[in-house]
């Protein structure tokens, strides 16, 4: 494998649904929830995947993972396309891409032991040859994940943990396969607060030391910046910016992006954004507006916006925005 081969590679998906017809003359509507993303993680890498709730990320993540079939596009794992590479078997996709949802409790079987939930994704992929080596494996899972000493939690249920333990049983299921690639949903906001930052920080170091890539979706942009190397910043079903996080942060591009930072907390006031509210809600997903999606609600939009609809395009390095008063 080439190590300039990106761990996962997007190129230009769509995922549509259908919602049927509103009148008998009426044409079939579709909900456009990814409407042409393309995107690569490296090895080793964390991309933030932000923007507010609606605008396609949990859709883009399940579509990633095989929950949801693309309606065009392609999904490429280290090169390979499982759906046209006959030899790429669909099941070694599954073992190697593995997802954390956003509530621990909701992805857990409240009926089995936190030993069984860690041990049955080896036993649906048919990984160990015995029990022993089946333990083995789960109980350096749940200490990869930070659940030390992980015997004392072998026969517990899962409302017997609290809610950072359950994420924790839940990371320790995604790396009892030993996975090339996690997508993390929103797996910080559904925990108190003082227990996000050692999530976050157990997810850092496993990116470090095991050189997992990380696809983190949020819309959160504070604890994106804490851990991520670069940022995607998706509004109504499309990437409108992308780039170093550090890159993003200091100096972002897109109106869009500039507002969602400029509500971010900042401890010290001298470097607070001025706030830019944004009018009126997401437009409507089934009848997205002419020229540039983001146009009825930027401040700073003109009559050219309304008509032309903005691609990705280079500022310099790797940081790529889609608004036409960048040119």
């Amino acid at each position: 494998m080439n190590a300039e081969t990106p761990a996962m590679e997007v190129r230009n998906l769509y995922k549509q649904f259908q919602i049927g017809k509103r009148g008998i003359f009426s044409k079939e509507e579709f909900v456009r929830a990814v409407d042409g993303v393309s995107l690569s993680i490296g090895h080793g890498e964390t991309l933030a995947l932000v923007g507010e709730s609606g605008c396609g990320k949990s859709t883009l993540a399940l579509t990633l993972m095989g929950l949801e079939k693309p309606t065009q596009g392609s999904i490429l794992f280290e090169g390979k396309d499982p759906v046209t590479d006959k030899e790429y078997h669909f099941k070694e996709w599954c073992r190697n891409i593995q997802m954390v949802f956003q509530d621990p409790y909701e992805s857990l079987n409240p009926l089995m032991t936190i030993g069984d939930t860690v041990a049955e994704p080896l036993q649906v992929h048919g990984l160990t040859k015995n029990k022993p080596e089946r333990d083995e494996r789960v109980i350096r899972a749940l200490e990869d994940a930070g659940l030390k000493p992980a015997v004392n939690f072998l026969n517990r249920l899962p409302h017997e943990l609290s809610g950072g333990q359950r994420q924790r049983v839940v990371i320790a299921g995604a790396l009892v396969l030993e996975p090339r690639v996690i997508l993390a949903d929103e797996p910080v906001s559904m925990l108190d607060v003082s227990i996000r930052a050692e999530i976050l920080n157990l997810l850092k170091d496993l990116s470090r030391d095991k050189g997992i890539s990380i696809l983190y979706i949020t819309h959160d942009l504070g604890t994106a910046a804490y851990f991520a190397d670069r940022i995607a910043v998706m509004y109504l079903g499309r990437i409108v910016e992308l780039g170093a996080m550090l890159d993003v942060l200091n100096n972002p591009k897109h109106p869009y992006t500039q507002a969602l930072l400029s509500v971010v907390p900042v401890p010290n006031p001298r470097l607070r954004r001025k706030r830019i509210i944004l009018a009126g809600d997401p437009p409507n997903a089934i009848k997205i507006p002419t020229g540039c999606r983001f146009h009825p609600r930027c401040p700073i939009a003109v009559q050219r916006c309304k008509e032309i609809d903005p691609q990705l395009v280079e500022l310099g390095g790797k940081h790529e925005a889609a608004c036409l008063l960048l040119n």
